[in-house]
């Protein structure tokens, strides 16, 4: 007994080794690591220079996208996605505010989970950034010459959008798969009847192929699995998604205990392009659905938001050969695949091995019919048959694999807080290197393509503790960087993270820099209410409402003082930025305005709306330093009673 008690306590005392300091508790650095060498150097950029790299790493519940350089670890900006963002006025000007629209009304805030790169040919191609909301079902394009959110689409039948956003190989489609099964349609129903009678949709959206705008082409409603991860085939393998799956029992009460029933759980494997032809000629239904499409005309400077009625939803039954089911332990949480498209990675949570399927077997096992049974008429292949290979005991609870340009992979762990390298076709561990702490996700630059880019990868970790600073009970999490081009990894560099690094896409710098866009013609600005000179400014009464036509440049608005505004009166100050130079944006705000402020690029027109509430002379004023005399860039608005008889009238320099 004496025995037991003591192997139990040494295992426990292991286990809290693992999970509390990372292997080695945070000793092993202070021997080597950052401190040693010439690391320091390997990330230093002197200043004023550049770094090599770009990294986008989402920002979980903030709902944004933070921009990051590598190998320094400097932040350069946060995108606003799916969250309402201050700083720029996003989701708070008229002009964005429809981006946030939704089914479910105005949601300003949102969870962002997985950012991945368009790709043309299975190359990463720096056009557009895609990512997916989680909570409310909904993929955002970013245009990378302008790092703007230019469109965001809702996805109806979905719940949990978590295996998203990933895109095909030459962006034909990004992936949007629902997390939770739900009723499809929804509808009032019991849940103890889940079983049977709940749905997965794996939505398929396209992208046009020059201004990447998105469109749902089809939905594949799947059993009522958790539907995890996904990565796209490559390759040989282009045509083909993979989707990991959990919650195989279908349970809808207490899944940590009962949906870890099952030895094996499955990944997905869909041929999209069979659904694609299949659709082409006419197939799948028509369903009633409601979903919205916001979209941001960079002419205008406004979105418009546009609520569809029908989604096209595909019984996988009724297209033999599309869809398969590869069975793979235990609850697999990964679902990747490396850049030969051959090696389909399942990292099952609760699985003592890496589990690699091969896409050659899979197609064997296939043509021979080497069927396991189906589950509501999909086909279940056997596991032997499709098996390549596993990496046996290389850690605990791993999550997610990314590759090199080496035919190296590397797997998290989330339980033993570590990065494992090891070597596809001989799946022998070749370098373990500890993080600082429970490390999710990992990225390597181009990681998700046909052509990796390999020299650095970089861990995020869901626990801080130690690392900085204590700012109270709440720390930044954090990402780590590591050198990957020798035999070893090698520890250069942490650094905070905002929100949540769920996950991240990376690519070499030179890809975006020379398409970024630097000011905002005034020539090709076609917003309505536009002044794009001092001589077009207005203001013009309809009603109640007051449309005030402003401009803007340095130091001074025009006009600058306005008169004849009525407690009772909604006010629209439509600002033009005449600034045609690069990084002068100019701001906006004015006392007692709900909406906070504005800021407005060079060349760009947005809009403020200000509902006076009492009486007097208020000022407004620039929220962006922009110039030595930016204190003098304000200006007075006159609010009198609501019955007064004062008439409109404004000026600059009295004229």
């Amino acid at each position: 007994m004496k025995n037991i008690i003591k192997s139990t306590l040494l295992l426990v005392a292991t286990s809290l080794f693992f999970i509390g300091c990372g292997n080695n508790g945070g000793k092993e650095q202070k021997k080597g690591g950052a401190l040693e060498n010439n690391v320091a150097e390997k990330v230093y950029v002197a200043p004023g220079e550049h770094d090599s790299h770009y990294a986008f790493i989402s920002g979980g519940y903030s709902g944004n996208l933070t921009v990051y350089g590598l190998p320094s670890g400097r932040m350069f900006k946060e995108i606003p996605v799916f969250s309402q963002f201050p700083t720029s006025g996003y989701g708070y000007s008229e002009e964005t505010k429809p981006m946030l629209n939704t089914s479910h009304g105005f949601i300003p805030w949102g969870d962002s989970h997985h950012p991945d790169i368009s790709q043309t040919n299975g190359e990463i191609d720096g056009r557009f950034i895609f990512i997916n909301e989680n909570n409310t079902p909904r993929i955002a394009k970013i245009d990378l010459r302008t790092f703007e959110t230019t469109e965001i689409i809702e996805v109806p039948n979905s719940a949990g959008n978590h295996s998203s956003s990933f895109v095909t190989e030459n962006t034909e489609y990004v992936v949007a798969g629902t997390r939770f099964s739900v009723p499809v349609p929804q509808r009032d129903m019991p849940i103890k009847e889940y079983k049977g009678n709940f749905q997965g949709a794996l939505s398929f959206i396209s992208v046009e192929p020059e201004h990447g705008h998105m469109d749902i082409k089809f939905q594949i409603l799947m059993p009522g699995f958790n539907y995890d991860l996904s990565h796209p085939g490559r390759g040989a393998s282009h045509g083909w998604f993979f989707f990991s799956t959990y919650n195989t029992e279908e349970a809808s009460t207490l899944l940590e205990v009962n949906a870890s029933q099952n030895d094996k759980d499955f990944i997905a494997a869909v041929n999209w392009k069979k659904i694609e032809e299949y659709v082409n000629n006419g197939g799948g239904t028509m369903m009633p659905a409601e979903y919205a499409h916001n979209v941001y005309d960079e002419v205008t400077h406004t979105a418009t938001s546009t609520m569809k009625k029908e989604v096209r939803v595909v019984n996988p039954s009724e297209v033999p050969g599309a869809v398969y089911l590869l069975p793979t332990p235990k609850s697999p949480h990964g679902c990747d695949v490396d850049p030969t498209g051959e090696y389909i990675i399942g990292n099952g949570k609760l699985s003592a091995n890496l589990t690699v399927h091969s896409f050659t077997k899979m197609l064997d096992a296939i043509e021979n019919k080497k069927f396991a049974g189906d589950a509501y008429g999909i086909p279940i292949l056997n596991f032997e048959d499709v098996l390549a290979g596993s990496v046996e005991q290389p850690g605990l609870g791993p999550l997610h694999t990314e590759f090199d340009d080496k035919g190296n992979a590397y797997t998290t762990f989330f339980i033993s807080s570590e990065v494992v390298k090891w070597k596809l076709g001989t799946w022998e561990v070749l370098d373990r290197k500890p993080t600082y702490y429970s490390v999710g996700h990992l990225t390597i630059p181009g990681g998700n393509s046909r052509k990796p880019q390999g020299k650095y990868m970089f861990a995020m970790n869901k626990i801080t503790k130690d690392r900085y600073l204590p700012t109270g009970p709440e720390l930044e999490h954090s990402a780590q960087l590591y050198d990957i081009s020798g035999d070893k990894m090698e520890l250069l560099l942490d650094f905070p993270t905002h929100g949540e690094p769920h996950y991240a896409a990376a690519m070499e710098a030179d890809l975006i820099k020379k398409r970024s866009r630097k000011i905002y013609k005034l020539e090709e600005n076609n917003h309505p209410y536009a002044a794009k000179s001092d001589a077009d400014v207005k203001v013009v009464r309809k009603g109640n409402e007051v449309h005030i036509y402003m401009t803007t440049i340095r130091s001074h608005f025009s006009p600058d003082n306005i008169e004849g505004i009525k407690v009772g009166d909604k006010v629209y100050f439509h600002i033009t930025n005449l600034e045609q130079d690069f990084d002068v944006p100019h701001g906006f705000a004015v006392i007692g305005q709900n909406t906070s402020e504005l800021l407005i690029m060079p060349g760009q027109t947005k809009t403020s709306v200000w509902e006076p509430t009492k009486v007097g002379v208020w000022p407004f004023y620039c929220t962006d330093f922009c110039s030595a005399l930016h204190q003098e860039m304000q200006g007075y608005i006159r609010v009198s009673p609501k019955d007064s008889p004062i008439k409109l009238s404004w000026s600059l320099d009295g004229e």
